[in-house]
């Protein structure tokens, strides 16, 4: 395993030296490039005054708030569908008609309605999360063993514990991969709305340093980024495969 992430490293050190040598070269003076050395002393002088750490604390509390709410609903939502296949068709042209909306369409009226801040961009992330959710968590709770359904009516369960102890167990390792893919989406939302109008976070000091004209800065911003979202899937896959085992990971799309 370690080999192969070694292996897996190659080709971005190999581009990273190539682009610091070409930088080098020509003596690069751009608004939107910098050498990978400048990027990455631009990230720890950020470190130093403590700005993109102020700034990561604000995006991962919109993106995390706005996954857990988005994740509860989407959840919820998933598992009635899937269980009650009538409520399911009866809600069909609804959620077909909503879920193709761009989370980011939505920021005209959450900004006039919630304005700038925490729950503006909470909002817009739940609503950029219900979806892989709801429609993941539907085909789980579908595809479990139809025996197990039969073994819950024979002992006569009530429709509560037959979702508590038979429908969730069950579903529950592809729930955590609708979870897994949500957090990447909460992530990129998040950063998105705060470039787009929300002054806070990350995307914020994308905005701030590109108008800066600190090109070492913006693209070190962006390499952040990148690592967080590296960080949050690595963590989630290990979580994944501790609790449920390689099985976990069969049929998923890679």
């Amino acid at each position: 395993m370690r080999s192969e992430r070694l292996k897996a490293a190659i080709l971005p050190m190999s581009l990273l030296i190539i682009l610091e040598a070409w930088a080098r070269s020509v003596d690069i003076h751009s608004d939107a490039l910098a050498p990978p050395s400048a990027v990455v002393l631009a990230l720890f002088q950020a470190f130093g005054d403590g700005s993109i750490l102020a700034a990561t604390r604000d995006t991962l509390a919109s993106a995390f708030a706005g996954l857990v709410v988005g994740g509860a609903i989407g959840l919820f939502f998933g598992i009635a569908l899937g269980i009650f296949q009538p409520l399911d068709r009866l809600m069909e042209v609804t959620i077909e008609s909503l879920r193709p909306i761009p989370s980011i369409a939505l920021l005209p009226i959450a900004l006039i309605a919630l304005g700038f801040g925490y729950r503006m961009e909470i909002v817009i992330v739940a609503f950029a999360c219900v979806w892989p959710i709801l429609i993941l968590s539907r085909a789980a709770v579908r595809s479990i063993e139809p025996r197990l359904i039969e073994v819950s009516r024979a002992l006569r369960l009530s429709p509560s514990d037959r979702v508590r102890k038979i429908i969730i167990p069950a579903a529950l390792p592809r729930i955590f991969l609708a979870f897994r893919l949500a957090a990447g989406i909460a992530l990129i939302v998040a950063v998105t709305v705060e470039i787009a109008i929300n002054p806070i976070g990350l995307g914020a000091g994308i905005m701030i340093a590109q108008q800066a004209l600190r090109p070492d800065l913006m693209l070190a911003y962006l390499l952040w980024i990148g690592l967080i979202g590296y960080a949050l899937n690595a963590g989630l896959l290990a979580a994944q495969q501790h609790l449920f085992g390689p099985a976990a990971l069969a049929g998923e799309v890679r």
